[in-house]
């Protein structure tokens, strides 16, 4: 049987003169993320060598689970808050299980 989890990577540089702003908003929005049905493992993180490049690991139940949690507000409130504020566009690289 297929999995249909959705896992991402995705990585974006933060111009470090935004860097307090896209903190505050993503970890306001964590607990609501963590909390979203359907949501199986959500990762905040930066590099150790650079600060400013932050660094998310999300799985997702299904496409569906995934959908619901781009509707919601708080994370548009995010895709919001990053614009004009990031070095170039966030890489986003989709992962399966082995």
């Amino acid at each position: 049987m297929p999995d249909n989890k959705v896992i991402l990577l995705v990585e974006a540089t933060v111009k470090p003169e935004h860097r307090h702003l896209i903190v505050a908003v993503a970890n306001e929005s964590l607990p609501l993320t963590a909390a979203e049905p359907g949501v199986e493992v959500f990762y905040q993180t930066v590099r150790q060598e650079d600060p400013n490049r932050l660094v998310f690991f999300e799985v997702f139940r299904s496409e569906a689970a995934h959908d619901f949690h781009m509707q919601q507000e708080y994370t548009r409130k995010v895709f919001k808050a990053l614009e004009g504020r990031l070095d170039a566009p966030p890489a986003v690289t989709r992962l399966t299980e082995l």
